[in-house]
């Protein structure tokens, strides 16, 4: 089984307007000639392809961001049209719940029994999913939070790029100032989980000072490997190491390997394989001195497709590809089965609500 701990599913339904459930050829082919996103027509993910690849469990986003009028980066008018989307998003699950597609994880119990289906049952079955918010901006109150958390919501990143409401995020400054202070004490008391995946320097400090409960990464990679304000430096992975986190390897090209140039750089030429993302497992591994805090958060068709992710991906399911190569760096099968799921399963037992 696999565990990829970050996949914008309802974004790619509903903004990208692809059907999961229809055959991975049948959706890229469905945007031949659309030329409005650079991945058109590269598209990696289906419900198909991710069973097929034993994917048998995700945490799934909502996502909208704010942007004010001098945002440096696109986005909705209000957080009250952020939230709006946020909601046509979840309706959006609801249905793949109803279509026998997926299955929502929200607490211990439901967690187990997914499980049990999932190492019984083969391929077949709903995919379990856990709701995560990726950047809090559509949070318009507090008392949203709170809704949201009655829905299903168990994670939260509060920053996403550039700066938001709640943190800065990439490629931005600051703290998490207020509001930010105040959107963690009330997750905290929900007992939600702070994905610590793109928040800056300073909003990192910050958040980790401000929180005490259970912190993940869903999809980061190594500043060390790709200097980049996106990725953690090895201090930032000793800090999450030691609030008990699990790390998931992101797989878009340029958080990879350095020298990645947008609209100019190729998979092939750049030599973005597989194997080059177990560099960055390895040395958060090596940073920890086991392989407990690592996993997949492949962030497959987060706004990239095959046009700039590893060259040996054709689509999630090739994530199966990745024990092989552990083990060819000397991880022992227990390892590799922990960074492959269990120890996004481990820690979703402890973060989850028993009920």
């Amino acid at each position: 089984m696999i565990v990829d701990a970050h996949l914008d599913l309802a974004m790619n339904a509903i903004e990208w307007n692809r059907d999961l459930s229809r055959p991975i050829d049948e959706i890229r082919g469905r945007e031949h000639g659309q030329t409005d996103r650079p991945d058109r027509g590269n598209a990696t993910v289906s419900f198909a392809e991710m069973r097929r690849g034993g994917v048998r469990l995700c945490v799934a986003t909502q996502i909208a961001r704010y942007s004010s009028l001098t945002h440096p980066y696109p986005g909705w008018h209000s957080p009250e049209q952020a939230w709006a989307m946020t909601q046509a998003q979840l309706a959006w699950y609801r249905a793949m719940e109803e279509a026998g597609e997926l299955t929502p994880i929200t607490n211990g119990e439901t967690l187990s029994r997914h499980l049990a289906r999932a190492m019984d049952g083969g391929d077949e079955g709903p995919i379990g999913y856990v709701l995560s918010l990726e950047g809090a901006d559509s949070m318009v109150t507090l008392a949203h939070l709170e809704r949201a958390y009655g829905y299903g919501l168990r994670a939260v990143g509060p920053g996403h790029y550039g700066p938001g409401v709640y943190a800065q995020g990439t490629n931005a400054e600051g703290g998490i100032g207020t509001r930010g202070r105040e959107l963690l004490r009330e997750m905290e008391r929900l007992g939600m989980i702070l994905d610590a995946t793109h928040l800056c320097d300073e909003s990192f400090r910050e958040a980790l000072d401000n929180f005490r409960g259970r912190v993940w990464a869903s999809h980061s990679n190594c500043r060390a490997i790709v200097d980049h304000n996106r990725q953690f430096t090895d201090d930032q992975i000793k800090e999450l190491i030691a609030r008990g986190a699990v790390i998931g390897a992101a797989f878009d090209a340029w958080m990879i390997v350095p020298g990645w140039v947008r609209g100019q750089s190729t998979p092939e030429n750049a030599g973005v394989t597989l194997d080059r993302i177990i560099d960055h497992v390895d040395r958060i591994c090596q940073i920890a001195g086991n392989a407990r805090h690592c996993g997949i958060g492949s962030d497959l068709d987060g706004g990239f497709g095959r046009e700039q992710c590893p060259s040996d991906v054709a689509t999630i399911a090739d994530l199966s590809k990745i024990p092989a190569l552990l083990k060819s760096r000397g991880y022992s099968d227990a390892d590799v089965d922990g960074i492959m799921y269990g120890n996004f399963v481990r820690f979703l037992g402890e973060a989850l609500p028993t009920l």
